[in-house]
């Protein structure tokens, strides 16, 4: 006789996760085989798929495939969103149906953005402001300063509902009885579904809520905005997976010690990426600055050696800024060279190009990079103006005050030419300078605009001797 003993009790089965990349492991990891990170597998339940897994909720709508051609794009508009840095962040506006994950340290600011943008959307829609880490208290609170020092949101709108709840299923049971225009949620790291076995911020409960909130989107047409929180190597906390889910990807950025954020776009569906929003944080919220080339420059002294002025584009948006550079003989045997703003390779590349090519010896100068303000130049562009604030710093000669620096530079010391010359040199003189260093090789279709002269120099040389003096100096020849 044979006796079958049969266990009731299912084996839990788990996997190590990267939250990097998402790659998963059967066991734990030291370093992630897909990225390279330390430390970054954590372990996750593997839940066996139920009800919860399916989108069984009324709220959700169900979908059928429909003709191309008979999809109907007159009602599709976009919303305005009531501030301006943040239309012009997300491409001229807010898209319906979307789903929007803005992320930032603790404290910059995201909540305080995303009230403002509630207040001023409920004047026209019902909005659904669901917060897992405040009480209602502590908005209306918020909401109160916001309203009473900025005129622009005085009118509090009784379609503005504030619900303090952490079950995801409690919040899509509120979509569906209140049927709001937007959902804010604040932030996707408390809020969790009771039907899987790990907290709240946990990988599968961020990834598995982000999921089912973009269904939402996607299905009934309502605008989604999600926080998320960041970790300490900048990135929003969870998988790099959970920002290939949502539309559109901001960051929000800057120093505790300044009052000036930086919302950038690193990802956009509907808009140009790299877009950047300009904002100063005062004491009713965030105040949009509409010209950031004049903030960027209005401490600025203008006769001071080692310092220049680039012209950088961050989207679509020509932004001038003051590059400063300093350089000191070194104590030690290897000299440093800090950066901040600015590429660490960048910066060699041009240090090597001036030593090897116009002549300057740098092999035993300390040399400090920095972009005032705390806005970070990615693209080459910029090349010019680094090499001529370190130039003016050695020669302890400053550049001419009413002079923009634009190109890139080769390894021959040669002046490449870069995109969209004729934006930034009006945005130069729209701000006043009347001169503009730039690579005598260009598009024949750039035309200049008028009232601004043009300098085009062939080599970083050319262009260093006219930075200083109105003609060219013949004694500046490379040193080999």
């Amino acid at each position: 006789m044979v006796c079958l003993i049969i266990n009731p009790m299912k084996k839990i089965q788990t996997r190590y996760v990267c939250s990097q990349c998402a790659r998963s492991s059967p066991k734990y990891l030291g370093r992630c085989p897909g990225c390279g990170g330390l430390g970054t597998m954590v372990e996750e339940v593997v839940a066996a798929p139920s009800a919860s897994d399916r989108l069984t909720h009324p709220v959700f709508r169900k979908t059928e495939p429909v003709r191309l051609r008979d999809i109907d794009l007159t009602a599709e508009k976009r919303i305005d969103p009531g501030i301006g840095e943040l239309a012009q962040v997300l491409g001229g506006g807010i898209v319906p149906g979307s789903l929007i994950l803005i992320g930032g340290d603790p404290g910059i600011g995201k909540s305080t953005l995303l009230l403002q943008t509630a207040i001023y959307l409920a004047g026209a829609a019902t909005v659904l402001y669901v917060s897992g880490e405040e009480s209602e208290r502590q908005i209306k609170m918020r909401a109160e300063r916001i309203v009473e020092l900025a005129p622009k949101f005085r009118d509090l709108s009784e379609r503005l509902l504030l619900y303090t709840e952490t079950n995801l299923e409690a919040v899509l049971d509120a979509v569906a009885e209140f049927k709001p225009g937007f959902l804010i949620i604040d932030s996707i790291q408390t809020i969790q579904l009771p039907a899987l076995e790990s907290t709240a911020g946990s990988l599968i409960q961020v990834r598995e809520c982000t999921g089912k909130l973009r269904e939402l989107a996607k299905t009934t047409g309502l605008t989604v905005f999600v926080i998320g929180h960041v970790t300490k190597e900048g990135m929003i906390a969870g998988p790099r997976v959970l920002e290939h889910i949502v539309d559109t990807v901001l960051y929000l950025e800057g120093d505790r010690f300044q009052t000036l954020r930086l919302l950038r776009s690193v990802k956009n569906r509907y808009g140009a990426t790299s877009e950047v929003g300009v904002f100063e944080m005062i004491e009713s919220g965030l105040n949009e600055v509409t010209n950031p080339s004049e903030l960027f420059l209005s401490e600025r002294m203008v006769n001071a050696s080692g310092s220049a002025i680039a012209v950088t584009m961050e989207g679509t948006r020509p932004l001038l800024v003051e590059i400063q550079a300093l350089t000191n003989p070194s104590a030690y045997g290897n000299p440093r060279r800090t950066p901040i703003g600015v590429d660490m390779n960048r910066l060699f590349l041009i240090t090597a190009v001036l030593t090897r090519r116009v002549g300057l010896k740098l092999g035993d100068q300390d040399i400090f990079v920095n972009v005032v303000n705390g806005l970070r130049i990615n693209e080459p562009a910029s090349d010019l103006a680094v090499a001529g604030a370190i130039f003016s710093s050695v020669r302890g000669v400053p550049l001419r005050a009413d002079t923009v620096l634009i190109g890139e530079i080769g390894l021959s010391g040669e002046l490449r030419g870069i995109q969209k010359l004729s934006a930034r040199i009006n945005e130069a003189r729209k701000l006043g300078f009347t001169k503009a260093i730039v690579p005598r090789v260009h598009r024949k279709q750039d035309k200049f605009p008028p009232g601004i002269e043009i300098i085009q120099a062939r080599t970083l040389k050319e262009a260093l001797s006219a930075a200083q003096s109105a003609e060219p100096n013949p004694d500046m020849r490379p040193t080999n």
